[in-house]
Protein backbone atom coordinates (compact mmCIF):
# COMPACT_ATOMS: atom_id res chain seq x y z
CA UNK A 1 0.00 0.00 0.00
CA UNK A 2 3.24 2.37 0.58
CA UNK A 3 6.17 2.57 -1.67
CA UNK A 4 9.43 5.30 -0.53
CA UNK A 5 11.55 6.68 -2.28
CA UNK A 6 13.70 7.56 1.05
CA UNK A 7 15.14 10.90 -0.95
CA UNK A 8 14.53 14.03 -0.93
CA UNK A 9 15.37 16.56 -3.56
CA UNK A 10 15.39 20.45 -2.33
CA UNK A 11 14.32 21.21 -5.88
CA UNK A 12 11.13 18.75 -5.62
CA UNK A 13 10.67 20.55 -2.18
CA UNK A 14 10.51 23.91 -3.14
CA UNK A 15 7.70 23.61 -5.30
CA UNK A 16 5.45 21.62 -2.47
CA UNK A 17 2.60 24.35 -1.50
CA UNK A 18 3.49 23.41 2.10
CA UNK A 19 7.48 24.72 1.44
CA UNK A 20 7.10 27.50 -0.53
CA UNK A 21 8.15 30.08 1.93
CA UNK A 22 11.14 28.17 3.23
CA UNK A 23 14.36 29.32 3.31
CA UNK A 24 17.02 26.89 1.17
CA UNK A 25 18.73 26.36 3.96
CA UNK A 26 15.38 25.10 5.55
CA UNK A 27 14.39 23.11 2.68
CA UNK A 28 17.71 21.05 2.92
CA UNK A 29 16.75 20.22 6.77
CA UNK A 30 13.40 19.11 5.34
CA UNK A 31 15.38 16.90 2.36
CA UNK A 32 17.58 15.53 5.58
CA UNK A 33 14.96 14.49 7.66
CA UNK A 34 11.88 13.46 5.82
CA UNK A 35 10.88 10.62 3.24
CA UNK A 36 9.45 10.63 0.04
CA UNK A 37 6.36 8.18 0.43
CA UNK A 38 3.77 6.72 -2.33
CA UNK A 39 0.27 5.20 -0.91
CA UNK A 40 -2.20 3.52 -2.75
CA UNK A 41 -5.75 4.32 -2.60
CA UNK A 42 -7.12 2.95 0.57
CA UNK A 43 -4.02 2.91 2.33
CA UNK A 44 -4.83 3.73 6.15
CA UNK A 45 -2.76 7.03 7.13
CA UNK A 46 -3.92 6.69 10.62
CA UNK A 47 -6.12 4.65 12.66
CA UNK A 48 -8.33 6.53 15.29
CA UNK A 49 -7.57 5.59 18.82
CA UNK A 50 -3.99 4.03 17.94
CA UNK A 51 -0.44 5.71 19.09
CA UNK A 52 0.91 6.93 15.81
CA UNK A 53 4.81 7.11 14.92
CA UNK A 54 4.88 9.07 11.95
CA UNK A 55 3.25 12.00 10.36
CA UNK A 56 2.59 13.23 6.81
CA UNK A 57 2.06 16.04 4.63
CA UNK A 58 0.11 15.68 1.86
CA UNK A 59 1.78 17.00 -2.12
CA UNK A 60 -0.59 15.14 -4.25
CA UNK A 61 -3.36 13.26 -3.81
CA UNK A 62 -6.73 13.23 -1.66
CA UNK A 63 -7.53 11.54 1.69
CA UNK A 64 -10.30 10.96 3.88
CA UNK A 65 -10.76 11.89 7.51
CA UNK A 66 -13.47 10.12 9.84
CA UNK A 67 -14.14 10.40 13.40
CA UNK A 68 -15.83 7.47 15.29
CA UNK A 69 -16.68 5.87 11.60
CA UNK A 70 -18.28 9.19 10.31
CA UNK A 71 -16.52 11.09 7.67
CA UNK A 72 -15.64 14.60 8.82
CA UNK A 73 -13.70 15.91 5.61
CA UNK A 74 -11.25 15.89 3.06
CA UNK A 75 -7.49 16.46 2.91
CA UNK A 76 -5.48 17.38 -0.01
CA UNK A 77 -2.03 19.06 -0.92
CA UNK A 78 -0.32 21.30 1.49
CA UNK A 79 -2.01 19.24 4.71
CA UNK A 80 -0.31 17.81 7.56
CA UNK A 81 -1.86 14.34 8.78
CA UNK A 82 -0.60 12.79 12.18
CA UNK A 83 0.81 15.49 13.85
CA UNK A 84 -1.40 16.05 16.39
CA UNK A 85 -0.24 12.65 17.88
CA UNK A 86 3.56 13.12 17.29
CA UNK A 87 3.48 16.86 19.26
CA UNK A 88 0.49 15.34 22.32
CA UNK A 89 2.09 11.84 22.88
CA UNK A 90 -1.64 10.81 22.67
CA UNK A 91 -3.61 8.27 20.56
CA UNK A 92 -5.14 9.57 17.07
CA UNK A 93 -8.17 11.39 16.92
CA UNK A 94 -9.28 10.17 13.61
CA UNK A 95 -8.75 7.99 10.99
CA UNK A 96 -7.26 9.19 7.77
CA UNK A 97 -7.52 6.77 4.61
CA UNK A 98 -5.94 7.30 1.01
CA UNK A 99 -8.69 8.48 -1.41
CA UNK A 100 -6.75 8.76 -4.06
CA UNK A 101 -3.20 7.70 -5.00
CA UNK A 102 -0.67 10.15 -2.72
CA UNK A 103 2.15 11.63 -2.48
CA UNK A 104 3.35 12.57 0.48
CA UNK A 105 6.66 13.52 3.01
CA UNK A 106 6.23 11.60 5.82
CA UNK A 107 8.57 12.17 9.68
CA UNK A 108 9.15 9.84 12.13
CA UNK A 109 9.00 11.35 15.74
CA UNK A 110 12.32 12.52 15.66
CA UNK A 111 12.73 13.50 12.48
CA UNK A 112 9.46 15.61 12.93
CA UNK A 113 10.65 16.94 16.60
CA UNK A 114 13.81 18.00 14.97
CA UNK A 115 12.25 19.75 12.04
CA UNK A 116 9.72 22.18 14.14
CA UNK A 117 13.29 22.57 16.08
CA UNK A 118 15.26 23.88 13.34
CA UNK A 119 13.29 25.52 11.26
CA UNK A 120 11.14 28.47 12.27
CA UNK A 121 8.94 28.04 8.50
CA UNK A 122 8.00 24.57 9.47
CA UNK A 123 7.13 25.27 13.18
CA UNK A 124 4.87 28.05 12.12
CA UNK A 125 3.24 26.46 9.37
CA UNK A 126 2.17 23.07 11.23
CA UNK A 127 1.18 25.86 14.39
CA UNK A 128 -1.13 27.89 12.59
CA UNK A 129 -3.16 24.66 10.43
CA UNK A 130 -3.20 23.21 14.25
CA UNK A 131 -5.01 26.57 15.16
CA UNK A 132 -7.16 26.17 12.16
CA UNK A 133 -8.00 22.48 13.01
CA UNK A 134 -8.45 22.83 16.63
CA UNK A 135 -10.96 25.96 15.48
CA UNK A 136 -12.85 23.50 12.58
CA UNK A 137 -13.29 20.70 15.67
CA UNK A 138 -14.59 23.53 18.26
CA UNK A 139 -16.86 24.18 15.56
CA UNK A 140 -17.47 20.68 14.60
CA UNK A 141 -18.52 19.76 18.36
CA UNK A 142 -20.80 23.15 18.72
CA UNK A 143 -22.87 21.84 15.37
CA UNK A 144 -23.02 18.23 17.13
CA UNK A 145 -26.92 18.24 18.75
CA UNK A 146 -25.06 15.18 21.52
Amino acid sequence: MFSSNNKLDTDWLGGVSFFDQFTPEELAEVAALGKKVVADPGALLTDQGRYGDVSYIVVEGTANVYMNDSYVASVGAGSVVGEMSLLEHRPRIATVVAETEMVLVSFGIREFRALLDRSPAAKNRILALLDARSRANLARKEDDPE
